[in-house]
């Protein structure tokens, strides 16, 4: 739910904006608050877990949910609507890190991989089939149902969580970081509203990138805090473990290269190619089949031919069909454009899948808590960026090409944007080379 709702909303903007009586760009405002949410109340997600118990704050995050989505859908302006927003975003900053501490807390070492594996599908397929879906709903129905739908998805899950979910706490009470706190927040905020704001057409990029470099100044601020603070929020001793710091720092270059894709494919398809939105969705499909068919082999891959080779060689296969889907155009026989979107979505999956599971694979379990609210702060900055990254790739060729700011993109544009997202991939490959030969193999052989 909160995968989609991220994604679903961007192609329900114009039906939205009309409803309101406002423009598209206006309504700009309700998903920034919604990250800004995330950012603000992602990084407490583990004091919060440790101090109430993690099945307790998992169980309130839904209802918060649950009560924002159907306030999004009641929404009757734009005020109203931001607000809905921002509980949506609370309550999603807390139960997405919380739901993920709960396996990888309650989950053997030996099981942890097919574990890992089975949470992260969402994340992968949801920016895949998010915007045909939402799409479809707006078109056919009623933008008001893209949030409406959760209510009864989130009575189902308050159902299970009450019956199976143990209510596990921190071993130790530590007082809460609010300097920590407030400098995470900064920081996150900061770098993803900046990112979001140069990407955006008819804005001054210099604005945008000088509120991503304040925002790269508060995290250092944030770290040399976190160095000297007993109990800090965000406990950065965790990235001396190798196989955690490798799916932090590496994973979020990754993370931004490929996630820029599932931005510019949809752009691509209906923009380059000419096709309509419902055409253009049958087209991800491909990445969508290739993203859920991996995963009923990622776990045996891994243990196979181990993290590190699968990461070095997934990452160059991904960054070289990123670098293909830039040269598809209409002329392209169909068959070889779906065979590059499926190869895509295929090794999309097995890089995210890998990196989310090798992320635990030697975090003892008194710093779990701590790995799990820097991983997931991590990966939703690097959500965020690839989003941004994707746009600015776009704007910049727009603008290398000599074309106004209202110009419709070409294929030369995408060519180049999707050069960007491609090399940034491949760049990240230097990372994973550090690897030890074994990393990981705990997983693996369950020991």
């Amino acid at each position: 739910m909160e995968y989609l709702d991220t994604t679903i909303i961007a192609t329900a903007l114009p039906q939205m904006a009309h409803a309101f009586a406002i423009s598209p760009n206006a309504l700009s405002l309700g998903m920034s608050a919604y990250m800004i949410a995330l950012a603000i109340f992602i990084p407490a997600s583990g004091w919060v877990a440790d101090r109430f118990g993690s099945r307790s704050v998992f169980f309130s995050a839904i209802v918060t949910f649950t009560i924002a989505s159907l306030l999004c859908g009641l929404s009757q302006n734009v005020v109203e609507f931001t607000a809905a927003r921002v509980l949506q975003g609370i309550g999603g900053a807390l139960m997405v890190p919380v739901g993920r501490l709960i396996v990888v807390r309650s989950t053997d070492k030996r099981q942890l991989m097919q574990a890992i594996s089975t949470i992260t599908w969402p994340g992968i397929v949801a920016p895949v089939i998010g915007p045909p879906l939402g799409g479809f709903i707006t078109t056919y129905a009623s933008w008001r149902w893209i949030f409406l739908l959760n209510l009864p998805v989130c009575l189902a899950v308050l159902c299970a969580v009450a019956a199976w979910v143990p209510n596990l706490r921190g071993a130790q009470r530590k007082p809460l970081d609010l300097v920590g706190l407030a400098l995470s927040g900064l920081t996150l905020t900061a770098i993803l509203y900046g990112a979001d704001m140069a990407s955006q057409p008819g804005t001054n990029p210099v604005v945008g990138l000088s509120l991503v470099a304040a925002g790269i100044a508060f995290g250092f601020i944030a770290y040399r805090h976190a160095r000297g603070h007993d109990h800090p929020l965000i406990d950065i001793t965790t990235l001396r473990i190798p196989t955690f710091s490798v799916t932090v720092i590496t994973g979020s270059l990754t993370r931004i290269g490929i996630g820029a894709v599932p931005y510019l494919m949809p752009l691509l398809f209906q923009i380059g190619f000419g096709l309509s939105a419902f055409d253009s969705g049958l087209l991800l499909l491909a990445s969508a089949i290739g993203n859920l068919g991996m995963k009923a082999l990622t776990t045996s891959i891994l243990r196979r031919y181990g993290f590190k080779y699968v990461a070095i060689i997934d990452c160059a296969i991904c960054g070289a069909f990123t670098i293909a889907c830039g040269f598809l155009t209409p002329a392209v026989p169909l068959a070889w454009t779906i065979f590059v979107v499926l190869i895509y979505g295929i090794t999309r999956s097995m890089q995210f899948s890998t990196m989310a599971t090798l992320a635990y694979a030697d975090v003892p379990s008194p710093q779990m808590s701590a790995a799990n609210t820097l991983w997931n702060a991590a990966a939703q900055t690097g959500t965020g960026l690839g989003i941004a990254f994707g746009a600015l790739a776009l704007r910049a060729a727009s603008a290398v090409h000599g074309e106004s700011a209202g110009h419709a993109f070409t294929l030369d544009d995408f060519r180049l944007a999707f050069l960007s997202a491609g090399m940034l991939t491949l760049v990240s490959i230097a990372g994973y080379v550090r690897l030890a030969g074994d990393a990981g193999h705990r997983l693996r052989t369950g020991h």
